[in-house]
């Protein structure tokens, strides 16, 4: 199992939800954090948490339906010298309910694809480089279930293609210590999951994570975190490592 005491990680809409209960997780474990959110004041509580904790951590803000400041955000943590091991793409968007399903505009599939598909493509082609530099990284898109809904089109569209993406280029790293996997949380009560998901934030827990300690040198697949409800993360990273590769 990876030890992170030491290393970093970014995490992508971490100011609340998924993303805070990974941040907290990953420093109770010893890991420098980098916090996105599209504000940085939207951070200042969660960051003060993790500081406390005895990592370092810092930060960063962009839009991530704005391409222009997603390079932005890069560079900023280019420029402060951070060699990022871990990356969570875990933000995301879901836009809107079409009860009208054939009035679905096209602004729903620009805006998630934007913010679901095309920013965390953005993050992966800029630290996977460095990554595969270095001999060491994860990196966890993170998906969704969501099936037979097309009121919500623009959204699994865009989980679906990030899919694509993800196991397509985990295909160039398979093998090696380098991975690049996908995480599910499963329809959790948040922000984006709304009050009638079935399952508390808490319950993506090790789940949301194993995919940055597994150490198997396979990517391409999806760890659903409610299938790791209840381990520890010792059982859970072996549980993880069971899972087949589509390669």
């Amino acid at each position: 199992m990876v030890d992170v005491k030491g290393r970093w990680a970014l995490i992508t809409g971490a100011s609340r939800g998924v993303g805070a209960q990974t941040a907290r997780f990953m420093a109770e474990k010893g890991c420098n954090l980098i916090l996105h959110s599209r504000e940085a004041a939207h951070t200042d509580k969660i960051l003060a948490e993790v500081l406390a904790l005895g990592v370092e951590g810092y930060a960063v803000s962009a839009d991530l339906a704005d391409p222009a400041q997603v390079t932005a955000m890069l560079e900023t943590i280019e420029k402060k010298g951070t060699a990022v091991d871990i990356v969570f793409n875990n933000a995301g968007v879901q836009i809107a309910y079409r009860n009208g399903v054939y009035d679905t505009p096209v602004e729903d599939f620009t805006g998630s694809f934007l913010i679901n598909t095309i920013a965390p493509a953005m993050i992966c082609y800029h630290f996977l480089p460095k990554m595969i530099e270095r001999g060491f990284g994860r990196i966890l898109n993170t998906t969704s279930g969501i099936r037979l809904d097309p009121q919500q089109a623009g959204y699994s569209a865009s989980k679906a293609a990030l899919d694509k993406f993800t196991i397509d280029l985990g295909s160039k790293v398979h093998g090696t210590d380098v991975m690049l996997n996908l995480n599910d949380p499963g329809w959790c009560r948040t922000d984006l999951g709304g009050p009638q998901a079935p399952n508390a934030v808490e319950s993506v827990l090790p789940g949301i994570v194993v995919g940055a300690f597994v150490n198997d040198q396979k990517s391409g697949r999806n760890f659903g975190a409610q299938d790791f409800c209840g381990m520890t993360l010792e059982e859970a990273v072996r549980k993880a490592e069971t899972f087949e590769s589509p390669y």
